[in-house]
This record gives C-alpha cells, sequence and structure tokens, in this order.
C-alpha cells in the first residue's frame, strides 16, 4: 500500500464499546489511529456484608 494522503481526513468511527479516531501523519506519511474504550463496568464501592 502507498502513502496515505495527509489531507484526506477520515471521520470519527464510534462503536457500543469504543471510538477510533484518526491521527495527525508522522514525519514518515504514516497516519495511525487512536482507540479510546469505553469502560465495560461500573466501579461500586465495596461493603462489608452483615454478619449472621
Amino acid at each position: 500500500m502507498g502513502k496515505v494522503d495527509p489531507k484526506a481526513k477520515i471521520a470519527d468511527s464510534k462503536t457500543r464499546f469504543f471510538t477510533t479516531r484518526q491521527m495527525e501523519p508522522n514525519e514518515k506519511g504514516y497516519v495511525g489511529y487512536e482507540t479510546i474504550w469505553e469502560p465495560f463496568h461500573k466501579e461500586v464501592e465495596y461493603t462489608t456484608p452483615k454478619k449472621p
């Protein structure tokens, strides 16, 4: 594959659990992608169970 045109901007891609965003080209012209993950679970503060 050849180099990607640095002027060609691709829109953010959103799915249920993550977003993919195009990064700026580096000095060699490589265009990377950044993945931002959404949390799968909610954190709940631990409470000690009652003694029987």
